[in-house]
């Protein structure tokens, strides 16, 4: 009777730990520690966006305008596909920001008859816009770390082609090539909102 329970107890005691070793901690993306620095916009339907809105969530984000005729198109054609596979994950609290960087021209309506032509789903994904040029500009440099500069000579905008991952607290912590995606690459996102969320 006491060897019986004694096996009782080492089973349980193995399936404890096997379980332990199945709930694997992911490791934290860290690449970067930018704050970003408080916002309130409009977005694709003339709505508030800010980013206290964004607070307790993990988000992506990247920009775009309306009507480049290089970049955009792909880059928002593959936040697209990464929004389905992160929906097919079944994950939650995942909300993408993409901010016009040509806010003069990108109106609401222009932003939003954009992203239809690209079926974005509006429940978790922002287009935004309603500021100065010059703010834009700021945000992109002082919260991403990255460039947008919009001359008189040209109708397009230079801008950075990242995604980059948000933390919960409005921290960017990593980012990646938002021009060229594939299944593997879009799970390298899904494992590290995993990690963020765990």
């Amino acid at each position: 009777m006491i060897l019986k329970k004694r096996m009782f107890i080492t089973v349980v005691l193995l399936i404890g730990l096997l379980a332990a070793c199945g709930k694997q901690q992911l490791e934290k993306p860290d690449d970067y520690n930018f704050e970003v620095q408080n916002f309130t916009y409009k977005n694709q339907d003339g709505k508030s966006g800010s980013l206290e809105d964004l607070k307790g969530e993990v988000w992506i984000a990247d920009f775009i305008f309306t009507s480049c005729n290089t970049v955009c198109p792909p880059m928002t054609n593959n936040m697209a596909r990464l929004q389905k596979a992160i929906k097919e994950e079944g994950l939650k609290d995942v909300q993408i920001v993409s901010f016009s960087v040509d806010p003069k021209v990108d109106t609401p309506e222009k932003l939003k008859a954009f992203s239809q032509k690209f079926n974005a789903d509006f429940s978790n994904w922002h287009f935004l816009t309603g500021y100065p040029q010059e703010e834009i500009e700021s945000l992109a440099r002082d919260s991403f770390k990255t460039t947008v500069l919009k001359t008189e000579q040209s109708d397009q905008v230079t801008h950075g082609t990242s995604f980059y991952l948000v933390d919960q607290s409005g921290t960017v912590v990593t980012k990646y090539d938002g021009t060229k995606r594939s299944d593997e690459k879009d799970k390298e996102v899904i494992k590290d909102i995993k990690a963020l969320q765990q």
